[in-house]
């Protein structure tokens, strides 16, 4: 565990020695999103208000924090860090004990209740918590990093299904629920499903053992759900029915390509950029990319270990979670092969039709670490039972366990994670840093960035944590309703006619043709923003930009603290 956690460090180490302004790179505008959910989270709980809401994003409708990935199970115990320290010392310790515990988790369940020595319970432990899918969510995602908790809710269930203190099993397997509700949503329903299809693999060639687990999974599973749902019950109502609530988030055909599977991933020894980013939709979800020699490792333990019935449900569920994240078309190095996937059947029933498709494929995760950690522990079973020489001609024994952690070696070294790439992010400009927006921005208004924050512009939001939180913004970086009267999920706020134009310019790096009717929809956002001043920061295009906004207002800007200002109080009191 020690390991895990060295090795952990090793890979984020350009940010834990630059935690002033180091930021992950490949990560694009994540890393100033989830530092802005741990700010917001952390004022919340310092100031003894709702963190479940805020409006300093999105003013003046605001967000539903419980809807987004706050990770309150650790935001609010790291908070104290948060406001000390700063939102990126918060964000290396929630990604490093992400990845370190994930594997620590897995070692620990299979060394003790799967494998009968440490070592192949290491190699399975390691493959988990490091494997490439998780080594891309951990340049952006921790709600994808933090999976610590799962393997501790499988055995629970499993402990129950034995009759094993159901009831004392049944609480705490309630209260890792309700934690891992607080950690990541999707998560869990990715690891469920994979936990259905392993439990289904399973009994159904031993449906006779079902019957015994009836009375006491009944008992501890129904004062597990009993538990969650006591617990969580508030907070899951606020994110489903709550201010800004959304229902469902589309995110349109988004699985696996074919050729994702045996590619190695960009942040690995054998990782070619380009071959991988044409079969993913970014760096941050290559959700496969296990690499060609796996893949043939998987094919060859499958067959060897068929007739070890777990093994066997292990294998089937790496398969079929695999299948799964292929999406609702097969696709071949990009080209549509015609083929449904099963998904095509899955995607539209509740709460499923919120899940990006291809990150099922890290329900193959555990699977593969068991199937490792098994295959492990038979060789060096089998080289325990083996003389050191042949009994007829005096030879030495093959060395079995050298021989197979060569093999292991050989196949998992192309997809081993290599350093995550850190580069400087640039300083806020004084105007936030030293609290000069305070003279722009009275209560109740608002500061509204140029353009402003979207998906694609985060660094508002960096600037907005720097300024200690002070004034609210419109639009931003979350997840919410279409808009008032249609709840389907989007990414940001539905863009208003003003902020259409900011970003057309940013896009074309050319000025916009002001029109009188342009002005007077200005106008009209302006007064719905509460603005109280516009800003725009160093960035590429700012001279199209600034004017622009000079035309739009009739009045040219001025430069305060690094940043061209306007004061548009006179224009909206």
């Amino acid at each position: 565990m020690g390991g895990f956690l060295l090795f952990t460090i090793l890979l984020y180490n350009g940010l834990w020695f630059d935690l002033k302004s180091g930021y992950l790179w490949n990560g694009a505008a994540d890393q100033s999103q989830w530092e802005w959910y741990a700010s917001v989270t952390a004022k919340a709980v310092l100031h003894l208000k709702n963190p479940l809401f805020t409006d300093l994003q999105n003013y003046p409708d605001g967000v539903n924090m419980m809807a987004n990935a706050s990770m309150f199970g650790l935001t609010i115990p790291l908070a104290p860090v948060t406001v000390l320290l700063g939102a990126t010392v918060t964000w290396a310790i929630v990604l490093t004990i992400g990845l370190a515990g994930t594997a620590s988790a897995w070692y620990w369940v299979f060394s003790r209740h799967l494998t009968t020595n440490r070592a192949s319970a290491a190699i399975g432990g390691a493959f988990c918590g490091f494997a490439p899918p998780m080594i891309s969510h951990a340049c952006a995602h921790p709600n994808f990093v933090v999976l610590f908790v799962l393997p501790f809710i499988a055995l629970k269930v499993i402990q129950i299904a034995k009759g094993q203190r159901p009831v004392r099993n049944g609480v705490v397997l309630g209260l890792l629920t309700t934690y891992q509700i607080f950690l990541g949503e999707e998560p869990l329903m990715i690891f469920a499903l994979t936990f259905l299809v392993f439990v289904l693999a399973y009994l159904i060639p031993r449906r006779r053992e079902f019957k015994p687990m009836l009375k006491p999974l009944a008992k501890g599973m129904g004062l597990g759900v009993a538990i969650t749902l006591v617990l969580s019950a508030f907070p899951l109502w606020w994110q489903f029915f709550g201010p800004q609530s959304f229902h469902e988030l589309r995110h349109g055909e988004a699985g696996n390509d074919l050729a994702a599977f045996t590619r190695f991933a960009t942040q690995s020894v054998s990782g070619v950029p380009s071959a991988a980013a044409e079969v993913s939709m970014n760096r941050t979800e290559e959700n496969a990319f296990f690499g060609w020699p796996l893949i043939a490792l998987m094919v060859v333990l499958t067959v060897w270990l068929w007739r070890d019935v777990v093994a066997r449900a292990f294998a089937i569920t790496m398969f079929v979670m695999a299948w799964l994240s292929m999406g609702v078309q097969l696709l071949a190095v990009k080209e549509e092969t015609g083929v449904p996937g099963p998904w095509k059947w899955l995607s539209g029933l509740p709460f499923l039709d919120s899940i990006l498709e291809s990150r099922l494929a890290m329900g193959c995760l555990p699977a593969v670490g068991a199937l490792l950690a098994i295959a492990t522990d038979r060789v060096f079973a089998a080289a325990a039972k083996q003389p050191d020489t042949d009994a007829v001609d005096g030879a030495r024994r093959l060395p079995l366990r050298l021989m197979w952690i060569g093999a292991v070696v050989a196949v998992l070294l192309p997809i081993a994670p290599t350093e995550l790439v850190v580069k400087p992010r640039p300083a806020s400009p004084s105007f936030f840093a030293d609290g000069i927006w305070r003279s722009y921005v009275a209560p109740g208004g608002a500061l509204v960035p140029v353009p402003l924050p979207s998906t694609g512009e985060a660094e508002p939001l960096h600037w907005q944590v720097d300024a200690g939180l002070g004034y609210p913004m419109p639009e931003g970086y979350f997840v919410g309703p279409q808009s008032k009267t249609d709840k389907r999920g989007r990414y940001g706020a539905d863009p208003r006619p003003t902020s259409k134009i900011f970003e057309q310019v940013e896009r074309t790096g050319q000025a916009w043709p002001i029109s009188e009717d342009d002005r007077t929809r200005a106008l009209e956002d302006l007064r719905v923003w509460n603005a109280d001043v516009l800003v725009l920061g160093p960035r590429d295009h700012a001279d199209a930009l600034r004017s622009t906004v000079d035309l739009l207002l009739r009045k040219p800007a001025e430069f305060v603290g690094g940043v061209w200002v306007w004061d548009v109080r006179p224009l909206t009191a």
